[in-house]
């Protein structure tokens, strides 16, 4: 990142205590879609500071209705002039942060926030709505309690949709602390701006499903993006080959039908594993 953005950038990081502690805006849970997704477009945003333990400029912000000062909510804002290059990916990362969320949504998914792109204080970047989450839980806690019974069928069917989802997207980066409890119990995929890739690259902490068969649901919202097209607000993020890259691999996981295991002996994890 060009050292006049660096200085531009807050560099106040937030702890999680004060990520919890902070005022009562909207939660997006608790909201229709369409209002939250009009709310991220349309709404001021004011930086609240950036998030600790992040590599590219990952900054919580505010998002507030220009009309109504009580209509607000948190959410992630990440421009593109804030982003490492990558010799393996191409720039505007960001926008595989929204392309993840339109892929979820076209599927009937609810386990990726709302995301769209829009200009932003530090150009145009991807704006996510804020998980309120319990930010001690992840992937390696929230399976253990499921197989433990701690948790019920809809936190498993999350984490299975969120593994169908990264199998689809090629996600390289699903790290366990990339999967959040919500405080209204559901399970949130975030980070998905290294995915999408016409190479296959998957890397991820979730092999707990190996063999396991993809439950019949799944399968179905899978089969129906392919018989019906994939949504053009997806593939308009896409390129071509990335574009036939996604319509291969879901033509893959139909075929299957079972969550695949490592075919590296190893090498498909990201690191760090949390």
């Amino acid at each position: 990142m060009p050292a006049v953005w660096a200085a531009r950038f807050v560099e106040a990081h937030l702890s999680s205590t004060e990520l919890t502690a902070m005022s009562d805006p909207l939660v997006f849970f608790d909201v229709d879609t369409d209002e939250v997704l009009e709310l991220l477009t349309d709404g001021e945003i004011e930086v609240e500071g950036r998030m600790p333990h992040s590599s590219n400029a990952t900054l919580l912000v505010e998002v507030v209705d220009p009309d109504d000062a009580d209509r607000r909510m948190q959410a992630i804002y990440k421009p593109g002039r804030g982003e490492r290059p990558l010799w393996d990916f191409p720039p505007d990362l960001y926008k595989r942060e929204a392309a993840m969320y339109r892929l979820a949504a076209a599927l009937g998914w609810d386990v990726v926030p709302p995301t769209t792109i829009r200009l932003g204080p530090f150009g145009e970047g991807s704006i996510q709505a804020f998980v309120d989450a319990d930010f001690a839980e992840h992937y390696f806690t929230l399976h253990e309690a499921v197989a433990d019974g701690e948790r019920d069928d809809a936190a498993l069917d999350d984490l299975r949709k969120l593994c169908v989802l990264d199998l689809l997207a090629n996600n390289t980066d699903r790290k366990s602390g990339h999967c959040l409890l919500g405080r209204n119990g559901r399970i949130y995929g975030i980070d998905h701006g290294l995915a999408f890739h016409a190479q296959w690259k998957l890397r991820t902490v979730m092999w707990d499903f190996v063999g396991e068969p993809i439950p019949a649901p799944l399968l179905e919202a899978v089969e129906g993006a392919l018989r019906d097209g994939f949504p053009a607000e997806l593939l308009c993020l896409l390129d071509p080959l990335e574009r036939d890259a996604l319509e291969t691999r879901a033509r893959a996981v139909v075929e299957a039908g079972e969550f695949p295991a490592d075919d590296t002996d190893g090498h498909r994890y990201p690191w760090p594993l949390v």
